[in-house]
C-alpha cells in the first residue's frame, strides 16, 4: 500500500480517495445545521469493511436532501420505459437459497421491468452516452423482490456519501441548465478526474456499452455482491447477471447523434414494437456464486462496487429466464409510478456490507416517499405485492387499505380477528454475519486499486472497441473548456494504458504529455484479458430481431423485393419499406407496396442493415436527392451491410461511394442472393470498413 500523497490541494485516504481540506480561503464544510464535517468522502461504518451505521447524521442529511431535490420526476433514471412479463425458474436452488421463486423448476413469477437512462430529464432523448438502468420487480409468493441494477456491472463511486456529488456533477451545470443528458462538460470531468475510483466505470461508459442499439440487446447487472441464504442458514455471496438471448449490440457515436434527431424515442419504440409483434425480448438470469474463502483470496474486495469478478474466475450459472410479453396499459400509472427499492428483498436473499449498497438501501425509501406523496405508495397497483399482505400499518396520505377490526397493534389479547403475528420459522431472517469494529469514517485499503481492472477492461476489447473508447474520451473531453481538466484525465489514462493515453492526448491536441496521476496502488499488469467484457466477441449468431430498411422506388424489381422479404422473415428479422412518398411505390409488376417511412423520415440510422432497390427510370431522380445520398452515405460510414441492385450505382456515384464499395456492400440482383446478404448481416457490422471512414 502506497503512502498517502497530496493532489489538487488535498490528500489521499487509505482507499486512495481524495480529501480536499479547508485551508487558506476555503470555508469549512458543514451540515445544514452548521455542524462542521470532518470527512465528506466516507460514510460512518463499523470497521473499514463493516456495515454503514444508521447514526451517521452527516450522510443521512446529505442523502435526504439529495433525494428531495426534484418533484415529482426522479432525480436520476427519470427517462424510463417499462413492460410486464414473467421470470421462469430453470431448476431447484434450495441448496443455496430458500428464496421461494427459485424452488420449483418451470414456475413463472410475474415481473415488471423498467429500463432507463440515468443523467437525462424525463423529456430527454433515448440515445445519449449514458448508463442504462435495468430494474426488475419480482412479484413473488413471499413478497416483492427488486433487483435494481444497470447495464454496466460497476459504478463510479465506492461510497454512497458521494452519490449526490456524482449526480450533481453529471447533471446540467446549475448556472446555465445545460448540457442535457450528457457528461461532456467541465463539471463532470472535474469531479471524475478528482475521483480515481471512477476510472474503471469511465472505461465502460466510454465504450459502446453506453450507446446500445436497443434495450433488447443489453446485459443487466445487480452491480453489488449480495447473499443467498438457504434453509439451513448457510450463506454464499452472489452477483446477478442478465444475459440477452438475442446477443449484444450497440451503435456508433455518429449514428447515435443522428438517431436522437431522427427519433428521440428510438429505444422506447423498439421495445414497444417488439412486444406488440410477438417478438418478446428475453434474458437469462445468471449467477456468480462464491463463498467467503473465495472472497478472502480474490485479488480485489468483493464489497467494492467499482470492481467485477471476471466470468473466467467465477463462471455465470444460468438459472432462469426473463420474458417481457406485455406493454403497459397506462404509462403514468405503471412505468412512472413504479417504485424500486434495493432494500426490497425476500427470505433467502440478503444484503452485503458494500457501502454503496448500504447507502442505496437507506436512500430509496426516502426517494419514493417524496416522489409518490406519502408512505402508502405500496398500495399503487404496480407496486403492490401479489401475495397476501397482513400488517398493522395504517392511515397516512392516500391510504386505500387500512387494517380492519379493533386491534391495530401487537402484542394484543383480542383473540380471533386480532391481526397477524410474527413467524420465526418462515419470516425474513438476516444472515448473522459477524460485525465488529470501531466507529469511524474510513475507507478500506482493499478498495484502493483504481486502475488495474480499468486496464483489464480496456485490454479485453477488440481493436475496434478500443478505438471507440479513445474516440469517446476525445469527444467528451473536447467539450471541456478547461485545459487542466483534459490534462488531468490523460494523467489517469497513463495509469491504465499508455497507448490509450497517447491516442487521447493526440486527439485533444495536447502539446505536452502530463505526468501520470499519483496512484494509491500501482496498476497491475498481470490481470488476464476477459473476452466476456467485449461486445463484439459476444455478439449474436443470427440477425433475428434486427431491422432491415429497403429503399424502393417505383418500378423496383418485384422478384428481388419478394426474395428479400422472404429471407428477412426466415431469419426472424423485420423489414421496413422506405420510399420517396409515404404512399409507397408500385413495383415492376404494378403491385402497390405501402411505405413504412418516407425517405426523409426514415434515415438509414434507424436500421441495422439497408438494401437499395431503385428502378432504371427513377434512380437518377434519387441520385439528385440529398436525403437519398445521406441514406447511403450514413449506412456506409456506420459500417452497415448494404445490399444493392446494379441500378443503385448511379446513387452511389452521386454520393461519392462508387469507388469505395467493399465486401460489406453485396449485390442482390439475383433474388437468390437475398439469403447471402442476410447471412452476412449476422455479423451486424462490416467493421473492416471503419479505418477507411473514420480518420479522426
Amino acid at each position: 500500500m502506497a503512502e498517502r500523497f497530496t493532489y489538487q490541494g488535498g490528500r489521499a485516504g487509505k482507499g486512495g480517495e481524495y480529501h480536499q481540506e479547508a485551508t487558506g480561503d476555503k470555508h469549512t464544510l458543514t451540515t445544514q445545521q452548521g455542524c462542521p464535517v470532518s470527512d465528506d468522502q466516507n460514510s460512518l461504518r463499523a470497521g473499514a469493511r463493516g456495515p454503514t451505521i444508521m447514526e451517521d447524521h452527516v450522510m443521512r442529511e446529505k442523502i435526504f436532501h439529495f433525494d428531495h431535490e426534484r418533484i415529482p420526476e426522479r432525480v436520476v433514471h427519470a427517462r424510463g420505459y417499462g413492460a410486464h412479463g414473467y421470470f421462469e425458474n430453470y431448476e431447484c436452488l434450495s441448496d443455496i437459497t430458500s428464496a421461494d421463486l427459485f424452488q420449483r423448476p418451470g414456475e413463472q413469477t410475474p415481473v415488471f421491468t423498467r429500463f432507463s437512462t440515468v443523467a437525462g430529464n424525463k423529456g430527454s432523448f433515448d440515445l445519449p452516452r449514458d448508463v442504462r438502468g435495468f430494474a426488475t420487480k419480482f412479484y413473488t409468493k413471499q413478497g416483492n423482490w427488486d433487483l435494481v441494477g444497470n447495464n454496466i456491472p460497476v459504478f463510479f463511486i465506492q461510497d454512497a456519501m458521494k452519490f449526490p456529488d456524482l449526480v450533481h456533477a453529471a447533471k446540467q451545470e446549475p448556472d446555465r441548465a445545460f448540457p442535457q443528458a450528457q457528461t461532456a462538460h467541465d463539471n463532470f470531468w472535474d469531479f471524475a478526474t478528482l475521483t480515481p475510483e471512477s476510472m474503471h466505470m469511465l472505461m465502460w461508459t466510454m465504450s459502446d456499452r453506453a450507446i446500445p442499439r436497443s434495450f433488447r440487446f443489453i446485459e443487466g447487472f445487480g452491480v453489488h455482491s449480495f447473499r443467498f441464504v438457504n434453509a439451513q442458514g448457510e450463506a454464499k455471496f452472489v452477483k446477478f447477471h442478465w444475459k440477452p438471448k438475442q446477443g449484444l449490440q450497440s451503435v456508433v457515436w455518429n449514428e447515435a447523434l443522428k438517431i436522437n434527431g431522427a427519433d428521440p424515442d428510438f429505444h422506447r419504440r423498439d421495445l414497444w414494437d417488439a412486444i406488440q409483434r410477438g417478438d418478446y425480448p428475453e434474458w437469462e438470469l445468471g449467477l456468480q456464486i462464491f463463498d467467503e474463502a473465495f472472497a478472502e483470496k480474490f485479488d480485489f474486495d468483493v464489497l467494492d462496487a467499482t470492481k467485477i469478478i471476471p466470468e473466467e474466475d467465477v463462471p455465470v450459472r444460468k438459472v432462469g429466464k426473463l420474458v417481457l410479453n406485455r406493454v403497459v396499459d397506462n404509462f403514468f400509472a405503471e412505468t412512472e409510478q413504479v417504485a424500486f427499492c434495493t432494500q426490497n428483498i425476500v427470505p433467502g436473499i440478503d444484503q452485503s456490507d458494500d457501502p454503496l449498497l448500504q447507502g442505496r438501501n437507506f436512500s430509496y425509501l426516502d426517494t419514493q416517499l417524496k416522489r409518490l406523496g406519502g408512505p402508502n405508495f405500496t398500495q399503487i397497483p404496480i407496486n403492490a405485492p401479489k401475495c397476501p399482505m397482513h400488517h398493522f400499518q395504517q392511515d397516512g396520505h392516500m391510504a386505500m387499505q387500512n387494517p380492519t377490526g379493533r386491534a391495530n397493534y401487537e402484542p394484543n389479547s383480542w383473540g380471533e380477528g386480532s391481526g397477524p403475528r410474527e413467524n420465526p420459522d418462515g419470516g425474513f431472517t438476516t444472515y448473522p454475519s459477524h460485525v465488529e469494529g470501531e466507529k469511524q469514517r474510513v475507507r478500506s485499503e482493499t478498495f484502493a486499486d483504481h486502475y488495474s481492472q480499468a486496464r483489464q477492461f480496456y485490454k479485453s476489447q477488440t481493436d475496434i472497441e478500443q478505438r471507440h473508447i479513445a474516440n469517446a474520451f476525445i469527444f467528451e473531453l473536447s467539450k471541456c473548456e478547461r485545459l487542466d481538466i483534459r490534462e488531468r484525465m490523460v494523467s489517469h489514462l497513463l495509469n491504465i494504458d499508455e497507448g490509450l493515453a497517447n491516442q487521447v492526448a493526440k486527439g485533444l491536441g495536447l502539446e505536452d504529455m502530463p505526468e501520470a496521476a499519483e496512484a494509491a496502488m500501482p496498476t497491475r499488469q498481470d490481470l488476464k484479458e476477459s473476452p466476456k467484457l467485449s461486445i463484439l466477441l459476444n455478439g449474436p449468431d443470427s440477425f433475428k430481431g434486427r431491422k432491415v430498411g429497403l429503399l424502393l422506388t417505383n418500378g423496383a424489381d418485384s422478384g428481388i423485393i419478394d426474395g428479400m422479404k422472404q429471407a428477412i422473415e426466415d431469419e426472424g428479422a423485420i423489414m421496413a419499406v422506405i420510399a420517396p412518398t409515404i404512399g409507397g411505390i408500385k413495383d415492376s409488376v404494378g403491385r402497390h407496396i405501402p411505405a413504412d417511412e418516407k425517405l426523409d423520415g426514415g434515415p438509414s440510422v434507424l436500421f441495422d442493415a439497408v438494401v437499395v432497390i431503385p428502378s432504371d427510370d427513377e434512380v437518377e431522380t434519387l441520385a439528385k436527392d440529398a436525403t437519398a445520398r445521406d441514406f447511403v452515405n450514413d449506412a456506409f460510414a456506420h459500417c452497415k451491410f448494404i445490399g444493392y441492385v446494379s441500378q443503385a450505382n448511379a446513387l452511389f456515384a452521386s454520393a461519392g461511394l462508387d469507388k469505395m464499395l467493399d465486401k460489406g456492400c453485396i449485390p442482390v440482383d439475383d433474388p437468390s442472393s437475398a439469403k447471402t446478404f442476410i447471412n452476412a448481416c449476422r455479423k451486424l457490422r462490416y467493421w473492416e470498413r471503419e479505418p477507411a471512414v473514420d480518420q479522426f
